[in-house]
This record gives structure tokens, C-alpha cells and sequence, in this order.
């Protein structure tokens, strides 16, 4: 994909997983790209500025430095820390608030906020419910502003356990079996975003859920298998094995209710042809089963 953006996209947020796949989708398509940080002499930022991406150190308690950061910048993009307490989540609504004031006040004219699948909703699920309030504070700003959602990371599987039991692999996870999972690889985030940022796609009501693809439990398994070549299956655990988190429980039972909710995976890739599916992302990433997970 080509772009005919000339100016600089400020990101919040570039030294993490889906700041760090905008930064690079960014990148790739010629971007100047100006990472907003708090600590720029840290090994990400180091990274970051080796790249060619401009550090702007800021102080989010400091108004003088956003503004500095934003200045004459022609897009901006942003997200906020993942919270799970009551003091969390009124720390990470004041700096949804905080960022925004700031995009205000420079006058930031296309502004996009990484919320998540959800948030729109009454999910009962208080991490999503907090992007849900940065973004009624983002379409009451004034601003024009779009919500990125992201579902489920794909590569959350690069980390989760699928074993191999007598030649059978075996995916367990704390979802009924029968029901639509969502899935997005994170580097599809960043490609979403970044043509968005960068004026080569517009998105009708402002909102997207960023999707790749959406399987259920044996769906999720059988993909795996055909990859290692092994017969799978797929065991729906109980919330039980979450350890009593009861932030945790209340994700995994909205994740249950997906299918309740249809998702446009036409409209990401009519934002972004190239996004993958498990399958593909599977094969992208050489994922294999772990040595330590095979057992007879």
C-alpha cells in the first residue's frame, strides 16, 4: 500500500505490543513517525530512535510537554494501559482525558484511539468499560477521532500451552466449545491503524472491530492440527482454572456471548486486504508445538 501523507504521526504508547505494530506498519509505508515517551533512554525507545522515529520525551502530569509533543502533527494515535481495579481504571480514564485535552488543544485534526471489542457494549467486563468511557470523552472532544477495537491477540497462542498426548494434540482453554471465538493477529492492528493515520482509509461511524478471524474451539484446534499434522481436539475448561480472578471470569464469559454480536470481516479487509487468519498467522510465525508439551 502506497500513501501520499507527508506529515508526522505522533503515537502514544510505541514502546508496547499494538503501539510498537502501528510503529511499524507506519514505518513501512514511509511515515514520519514521532513516538510521545516517558523514558527515552529506555532499550524500546533506544530501539524506537534507531529506526528513525523521532522521541518526544513527555510528562502526561505536564500539559506544557503533550503539547510540545502534538505540535503540528497530522495525526495522532493512542492507547491506554490495560486496568483491572477500581484505582487502575479511574488512573487510565484520566490519561485517556489527559491525551485527549491535549489533541484538543493542538488542534490534532485525525485522532485514533485503540480501544477494544466490547466496549461498546455492556460487557459486565470492567478493562473494556473504561475504553468505553475514554471513548465517549473522545467523541464528546470534538475531535475527529476514530475507535479502533481489537478482539482476541492471535498471538496469545504463541504463549499458550497446546499439547501433544499420544500423538493427539489437545487445545484446553476456559471457552464452550460450539461458540465464535475472535481472533486478530497484532500486526493486523497496527495495519488498521496505521491507514487510518495515514488518510488511506475511512471508517463509516468511526469504529471498526479489528478482526481476522473468528473460530470455535474445535475450529481453533483443527487449524492447529492440520498445521503439525497431527489429529487435535478441543476440552471447553471451566472458569474455575482461572483462579478465582474475577476480572478474568467476567472476560471469558463475554467471550462466550460473542457470537451474539456479528463481526464485519469484509470491513477490515476492505481497510486492509492482507489481514490474516489463524491459518496464515500460524504459518507467518513457524508456530510448533513446544518440545516440553509433547508427552506420551
Amino acid at each position: 500500500m502506497t500513501t501520499h501523507h507527508t506529515g508526522t504521526i505522533a503515537v502514544f504508547g510505541a514502546t508496547g505490543q499494538q503501539g510498537g505494530a502501528v510503529v511499524d506498519a507506519l514505518l513501512t509505508r514511509g511515515a514520519r513517525v514521532r513516538a510521545l515517551v516517558r523514558t527515552p533512554d529506555s532499550d524500546r525507545a533506544r530501539a524506537l530512535a534507531a529506526r528513525g522515529v523521532d522521541l518526544s520525551t513527555i510528562d502526561v502530569d505536564d500539559p506544557a510537554s503533550l503539547a510540545t509533543a502534538l505540535k503540528a502533527v497530522d495525526a495522532f494515535y493512542f492507547m491506554t494501559p490495560e486496568s483491572h481495579s477500581p484505582g487502575e481504571t479511574e488512573n487510565e480514564i484520566r490519561l485517556g482525558a489527559t491525551l485527549i485535552d491535549a489533541a484538543v488543544a493542538a488542534r490534532v485534526p485525525n485522532v485514533v484511539f485503540n480501544s477494544v471489542s466490547g466496549a461498546e457494549h455492556d460487557s459486565g467486563v470492567a478493562h473494556f468499560a473504561s475504553k468505553g468511557r475514554i471513548e465517549d470523552l473522545l467523541r464528546r472532544s470534538g475531535l475527529r477521532a476514530t475507535m479502533v477495537r481489537p478482539v482476541v491477540f492471535m498471538d496469545n497462542f504463541a504463549k499458550l500451552p497446546l499439547t501433544v498426548r499420544d500423538g493427539e494434540l489437545v487445545l484446553k482453554m476456559p471457552v464452550p466449545d460450539g461458540v465464535g471465538l475472535k481472533l486478530v493477529a497484532v500486526k493486523d492492528i497496527g495495519l488498521v491503524a496505521a491507514a487510518i493515520l495515514l488518510g488511506t482509509a475511512v471508517v463509516p461511524g468511526g469504529a471498526v472491530e479489528v478482526i481476522g478471524d473468528e473460530l470455535t474451539g474445535s475450529q481453533i484446534a483443527a487449524v492447529f492440527g492440520a498445521h503439525t499434522g497431527l489429529p487435535a481436539r478441543y476440552e471447553a475448561l471451566p472458569l474455575s482454572v482461572l483462579g478465582g480472578d474475577l476480572e478474568e471470569e467476567a472476560m471469558f464469559r463475554w467471550f462466550a456471548k460473542g457470537s451474539a454480536y456479528p463481526s464485519d470481516l469484509a470491513a477490515v479487509r476492505a481497510i486492509e486486504p492482507t489481514t490474516w487468519d489463524l491459518a496464515e498467522w500460524i504459518r507467518a510465525t513457524a508456530w510448533t508445538v513446544p518440545a516440553d508439551e509433547v508427552r506420551s
